[in-house]
């Protein structure tokens, strides 16, 4: 699966926002490499020059800038992306949560991104798409995906492992002393909001949010019983509420979807197990939410990329600045809860000022 690893061992590229005293200059690029771009294209099946525009993005940031003052020290929130995807595309969540005072280290999982680039020159890419070949039948498929998910979990406790040691300066780092490594959360989007999940089972973190992601290793143990946060994609909602329901795909379902029965019936007993993770653990405190008129890429800045996306449906009808503003409120609220002690007001339940997020109040 990451045969490709120099040595055996892979490296990972972590990219951390956190609070800065006022800084002047130029803001960081959004885009960590450009030389990633053709990758990104090539991955959505489009010409490489499709998201060239990207490498004049501007982040919000500042490269390099000096931590702020303001506290001694600040929680740590780890960030793990889905599938193939990229660390930078949680850029404006990620700042989102350091201008309120968190540092916010985003992981890419090396050999499962469209493309990482290295200081020294080498790019890597994914080595893990024929884990999820038409040809698997669903346990083969279902196995491939604990394997995968064993691997980026093992990534977000070695990328904590190293924030360990840059706190006691182990590591050079200007961060040295600054990093609350009693208050650590994680957060991720599809399989990386799975990760987050798992990963949240190591007793140093205290919280985690998954975004629109089924979990992985499910028969491996019990559920979670630690505050969790899952908020789910309206159409991903609606999958999980066919189980809930008992409802049964007629034929014409399973055509649409390219889809047979007994892969359906694998799928209904999987979800069934995960429902009954996820009520274990919102019956520990967690809260299961989703957002009206989202679909899955919802989770992530590629929502901002084109307008495409909106027009193809892979992205939902709400606006991506709406949906993001939702999320990060949300989350922000979520994480000063259980971090700060503090907020917890959108935990309670609906709000006037968020009508597309719902609550699901029973997950029987």
């Amino acid at each position: 699966m990451f045969d490709k690893a120099k040595n055996g061992k892979r490296e990972l590229m972590v990219q951390v926002w956190y609070p800065a005293q006022a800084s002047t200059g130029k803001y960081a690029p959004f885009i960590p490499d450009p030389q990633i771009l053709s990758y990104m294209a090539a991955n959505y099946g489009l010409p490489g020059f499709t998201f060239q525009h990207l490498k004049y993005v501007s982040s919000h940031a500042y490269s390099g800038a000096q931590i702020s003052s303001v506290q001694t020290s600040y929680p740590l929130i780890l960030a793990s992306h889905g599938f193939g995807s990229s660390r930078f595309l949680h850029t404006l969540q990620a700042e989102s949560l350091a201008s309120h005072g968190y540092i916010v280290a985003a992981i890419d999982h090396t050999y499962n991104t469209f493309a990482t680039a290295f200081p020294d020159g080498r790019i890597t890419t994914s080595t893990t798409n024929d884990l999820f070949s038409p040809n698997h039948d669903y346990r083969t498929e279902s196995s491939n995906r604990d394997k995968l998910g064993e691997v980026l979990s093992g990534d977000v406790a070695f990328a904590l492992d190293q924030f360990e040691l840059i706190q006691s300066g182990q590591i050079p780092s200007h961060l040295k002393g600054k990093i609350d490594l009693g208050r650590v959360g994680v957060f991720g989007h599809s399989i990386g909001g799975a990760t987050a999940y798992d990963a949240s089972y190591d007793p140093r973190i205290a919280v985690g949010i998954d975004f629109d992601g089924g979990l992985y290793r499910l028969r491996d143990r019990e559920g979670l019983r630690k505050p969790f946060l899952f908020i789910n994609s309206e159409s991903g909602f609606e999958k999980l509420k066919m189980i809930m329901d008992n409802r049964v795909y007629t034929d014409a379902d399973l055509n649409r979807m390219g889809s047979t029965r007994e892969w359906i019936d694998q799928v209904t007993e999987n979800k069934k197990l995960e429902l009954k993770r996820i009520r274990e653990t919102v019956d520990a405190g967690g809260q299961m939410l989703y957002i009206e008129n989202t679909e899955h890429l919802n989770f992530a800045d590629i929502q901002y990329v084109s307008p495409v996306f909106r027009m193809l449906g892979i992205t939902g009808k709400i606006a991506p600045e709406r949906v993001n503003y939702i999320i990060n409120a949300y989350m922000l609220d979520f994480f000063d809860l259980y971090l700060k002690n503090e907020g917890g007001v959108l935990m309670k339940g609906p709000s006037l000022s968020f009508p597309e997020m719902k609550f699901v109040t029973s997950l029987q």
